[in-house]
């Protein structure tokens, strides 16, 4: 199944608020649908497959590549639930986005695919890099990365820095100190659920 390119408020409305996919919120508040404001009871299954897909959706995934990274969390050890969360969060495409160089995760996407990003010193045009402590973002040092970067940084999509990341605006220069902790992550979701749905399937 390849990634989403569809209407995004759509998805919102079914699945609640993403914070990573829009900003915009829906003028409607009932799933959409001809059945949307008809109310049905959930199956467990359902309940599962809906944490799911807000994962998949916020973040920008495949299903394929979810299941990959629920098979990584498996094998880390821990909480696989914490873990593949923060296997999530600390993509760069998330991490340019919680740096509030883009507004919304697939914008950051769109950065990192056109070159606009370095890493360390090296312009990197893989979104789903792995941050890890010690990395360096900054903006490449062209006039059009640089304008565009400053424009997104007048409306961040979340205006709070979480503890792990430091952002210098002058420079335009981010710093990744550690691993994302569960509080900082602003997703509401059950992430037990998600495994357990992934139980299921294997």
């Amino acid at each position: 199944m390849a990634r989403y390119r569809g209407p995004r408020l759509r998805v919102v409305r079914r699945l609640g608020e993403l914070p990573g996919l829009t900003r915009k919120s829906p003028r409607k508040a009932y799933p959409p649908g001809q059945h949307g404001q008809a109310r049905k009871k959930k199956s467990e299954y359902a309940i599962r497959l809906e944490e799911k897909q807000k994962l998949r959706f916020n973040y920008g995934l495949t299903e394929k590549q979810l299941l990959r990274y629920v098979k990584k969390a498996r094998r880390a050890g821990g909480s696989t639930g914490q873990v593949l969360l923060q296997l999530l969060e600390m993509r760069l495409d998330n991490t340019i986005f919680r740096l509030g160089m883009a507004p919304t995760i697939p914008s950051a996407r769109q950065l990192v695919n056109h070159g606009h990003v370095t890493i360390n010193g090296r312009v990197l045009s893989i979104p789903s890099y792995q941050c890890r402590p010690g990395d360096v973002i900054s903006v490449r040092d062209k006039d059009n990365s640089r304008k565009l970067v400053e424009a997104n940084l007048e409306f961040p999509g979340l205006a709070n820095l979480p503890s792990h990341l430091e952002f210098d605006k002058g420079k335009l220069t981010g710093k990744v100190n550690g691993v994302i902790e569960r509080e900082w992550i602003a997703l509401n979701i059950n992430e037990l659920l998600v495994v357990e749905y992934y139980s299921r399937q294997a």
